[in-house]
């Protein structure tokens, strides 16, 4: 091995005629880096001589009369072993590139002995912010040249271009913060950790100007706003400072927007998907009534930080505004408990990886925000660990720098704060000023319903207390606090018992007395959360199941009769906007109307339809009820066979668990590839495995309804297997049914169904969300067209989209027509 000032590399990528390692080489590709040049190159394609699986032939682009007349890998095996002996062996995944190479070469006599760097991890550690860390992400994310993806030679100068990127910026770190790295590095794999040993000696010192060394932890400085801009009072003026076109349909809902500020009403605003709203309301209230601070709540965490990272980035970039996304404190990490963390030594290599990919982050992040790092899912519990509880020490070396308590700061002084509704009922609940006389916008606020039921609600993970009192009653050295617990632990196990048996979650009051008895006389701080909930003011209790990291969680919940009066809830405000691409629920029951409000300003922009978009229905699918959920399952997965025929990616919605599981096991019996939510992992993992081109089909259900946009594919198709009517069982839609009976109205006809037709179109947006993409979906429910009230939802699709209804045969003819 050369010393560390003539040191090479030798970047390799092997296509394979499979990932196994009995696998056969095929195809290599290698770049040598001395001096950080890229100095010479090498590729053959290799005879098998064995046939290509038709995977690896799609995968690859290589064919087996190429392949026929290529050397025979001992007619290679100096050669390559010659140009690599005393380089750096470095891969994308070194593990495989590196241990089937060796094998090979070890058959013809070479013992390669190489120390080995990956980049895979490495790119994981300095990249912390990435979500896919394949080489086509890392391509897209780092603009790598990969014009031929899976071809050996192209794959080796794409991953030589990473490494080079990497050395760069490790060696672009301040020298104090590899010293901190350097005692965890021992956790990468094989020699990674030279990288991190060269770039040390080449690193900069600490600048001041950058960073801000506390303790053990460097963060990055947070640098002020260049001077404000001020916006212009023209909407498309503002817009074209942006670099953005206005859109007709746009200007005219901004204008709504503008309108509405002269109204003290609530002003409910409706328009469809697609407009480009969020920019409609934002710059004309901006500009509008700049001496106030403008709120804007969205429904889930996952959208605020969409809104943050584009529109709103935007904004700041351009007009410098101060803008500032809050949300509750464990999003946020505690420094106190990451340094903690530190200072005990994990005998597991990931968390110890984790902790520098951590230390990495803090040098880049202006938010402390736990999201911005997207690879956690293998040990969440490590970085719950390391979630903030609201609770600060003013002693802690961490005070000043805390990112929650900054948050906090930052939220009070910005002129745009962005937040989501969960976060905005629990604080305006405790502090009312924080809204007080600001302007107040709730995007998507037809989900502001269920998110007030949740806030009115409480929830308790069961699966996780049952053992802690059956701990707690074994170690307990008073014997009547044994006695109790053992009782508590009884009543406990044998309701979640009764649920496994019957699937009927409610608890009588027997059950709940039974529990409150055991309950007062226990004095534990850990119970408080689950005395509170059953001494409370709550009227109903239920458990509940689902599927929380790959295992199945049980939840004690409570909730009221009544609802909350949101009106009321409310401190007075300048002005309230409720805005949405669906506002009306039925003629007879409104959104304005649930939440407590009589006197609005409601307006909407007529709908158009969308010619990317077009909807058939399987007027052949036989009606549900007539058929087992044998019978059912495989009538919908003979239809999948046919759809997948098309080479299109193809997403399933489900409204049940079991249905979703039985249609997999009969593709898995056929053989077909597919991914299903919580089978093949949760939701976000299983959609970016299928927008990474894992499959070309997903089932789900749940969140794939209203929470998950597709955007990869140009062309798609979306299959609803049933319609998303509510379970009548559902505490939510008791209580709303016994609402709407006492005010005279019909649950079903007023609210059941017209709340149906919203989610339906909701879940058909799911998959057309860029100009440029095309969009197929199937409805596979015949009670879209043999119901009495079949015409009510076929109108209100006929609004918006257009529709087709045929046989199966035809649907599948027109589908492929149409995605051409």
């Amino acid at each position: 091995m050369t010393d560390k000032n003539s040191r090479k590399y030798a970047v390799v990528d092997l296509e394979a005629t499979s990932g196994s390692a009995s696998a056969m080489i095929i195809q290599v590709g290698i770049v040598i880096i001395k001096n950080d040049r890229i100095v010479e190159t090498y590729q053959t394609d290799v005879n098998p001589h064995e046939a290509l699986t038709e995977h690896i032939v799609a995968l690859t682009g290589i064919t087996d009369e190429q392949l026929a007349q290529a050397p025979d890998f001992s007619q290679v095996a100096a050669a390559i072993y010659n140009l690599i002996k005393d380089c750096v062996f470095v891969a994308h995944n070194v593990k495989f590139d590196a241990n089937l190479l060796a094998e090979h070469l070890f058959l013809e006599g070479f013992d390669l002995r190489t120390p080995r760097v990956d980049t895979v991890e490495l790119t994981q550690v300095f990249y912390p912010h990435f979500e896919k860390y394949s080489l086509v992400s890392l391509a897209a994310e780092l603009q790598l040249d990969l014009s031929e993806a899976h071809t050996a030679i192209a794959d080796a100068l794409a991953t030589a271009q990473l490494f080079l990127k990497l050395k760069k910026k490790i060696e672009g770190l301040p020298k104090e913060a590899l010293e901190k790295l350097l005692p965890l590095a021992d956790n990468l794999l094989f020699e990674s950790r030279m990288l991190l040993d060269e770039a040390l000696i080449k690193a900069p010192l600490l600048s001041q100007k950058e960073y801000t060394e506390v303790g053990q932890l460097i963060l990055k400085k947070s640098l002020p706003l260049p001077k404000k801009r001020k916006l212009s009072q023209d909407f498309t003026v503002n817009l074209a400072l942006l670099g953005l076109e206005a859109r007709e349909k746009q200007k005219a809902f901004a204008q709504l927007v503008e309108t509405g500020l002269s109204d003290q009403s609530p002003s409910f605003l409706e328009a469809q998907a697609g407009l480009g709203k969020t920019y409609a309301y934002l710059l004309p209230l901006l500009s509008k009534s700049s001496d106030r601070q403008l709120i804007v709540s969205v429904p889930t965490k996952v959208l605020q930080d969409q809104i943050m990272a584009n529109e709103v980035k935007k904004i700041k970039d351009v007009f410098h505004l101060p803008c500032h996304s809050i949300k509750g404190p464990r999003n946020y990490i505690k420094l106190d408990a990451f340094a903690e963390s530190l200072n005990h030594e994990s005998s597991n290599r990931l968390i110890n990886r984790y902790k520098m990919q951590i230390l990495v982050w803090l040098l880049e992040t202006e938010t402390g925000d736990l999201d911005e790092i997207k690879q956690k899912q293998r040990f969440e519990s490590y970085f719950d660990s390391l979630r903030h509880d609201g609770k600060l020490r003013k002693q802690s070396q961490y005070f000043p720098v805390d990112f929650w308590r900054q948050s906090y700061e930052n939220a009070k002084s910005s002129q745009l704060l962005l937040t989501n509704h969960a976060y905005f009922l629990e604080r305006v609940q405790d502090d009312k000023a924080f809204a007080e006389k600001k302007v107040l916008v709730f995007d998507e606020a037809q989900k502001l319903l269920l998110n007030l039921e949740q806030f009115s609600r409480r929830s308790l993970n069961l699966s996780q207390l049952l053992p802690l009192v059956q701990h707690w009653s074994k170690d307990s050295q008073q014997l009547i606090e044994k006695r109790l617990l053992e009782s508590l632990s009884f009543h406990l196990d044998y309701i979640m018992e009764q649920f496994h048996q019957t699937k009927d979650g409610h608890l009588d009051l027997t059950a709940v007395n039974q529990l409150q008895q055991n309950l007062s006389e226990l004095n534990r701080a850990e119970l408080q959360p689950l005395k509170e909930m059953i001494t409370g003011s709550f009227t109903e209790f239920w458990l509940s199941s689902e599927i929380n990291q790959e295992k199945r969680q049980m939840y004690l919940n409570a909730g009221r009769e009544d609802f909350l009066n949101f009106k009321s809830f409310l401190p007075e405000l300048k002005k309230l906007y409720f805005i949405s691409a669906t506002l009306d629920i039925s003629p007879k029951v409104s959104l304005p109307g649930l939440l407590g409000f009589t006197d609005v300003d409601f307006a909407r922009l007529p709908k158009t339809k969308n010619s990317s978009q077009r909807i058939w229905l399987d007027r052949t699918m036989p009606i549900i009820t007539q058929l087992s959920a044998a019978d059912y399952a495989q009538e919908l997965t003979g239809r999948l066979f046919q759809l997948l025929t098309l080479k299109k990616p193809i997403l399933v919605l489900f409204t049940s668990i079991q249905s979703m599981l039985m249609v997999s096991e009969e593709l898995e019996k056929a053989g077909i590839l597919h991914l299903t939510q919580e089978k093949n992992g949760t939701a976000s993992k299983v959609k970016q495995k299928f927008e990474a081109g894992d499959s070309q089909l997903l089932l789900g259900t749940g969140s794939f309804w209203e929470g998950a946009d597709f955007v990869a594919a140009d062309r798609m198709i979306e299959v609803i297997t049933r319609l998303p009517f509510d379970n009548p069982e559902d505490f939510f839609v008791k209580k709303m049914n016994k609402r709407l009976k006492k005010e005279g109205k019909h649950p079903f006809y007023d609210y059941s169904l017209p709340l149906m037709i919203l989610r339906l179109k909701q879940a058909i947006g799911r998959t057309l969300r860029r100009s440029s993409q095309r969009s197929a979906v199937l409805i596979m429910d015949s009670r879209i067209l043999n119901k009495t009230y079949s015409p009510v939802i076929y109108h209100a699709l006929d609004e918006e989209f257009y529709l087709s209804n045929q046989k199966f045969a035809d649907c599948l003819a027109e589908i492929e027509d149409f995605l051409i």
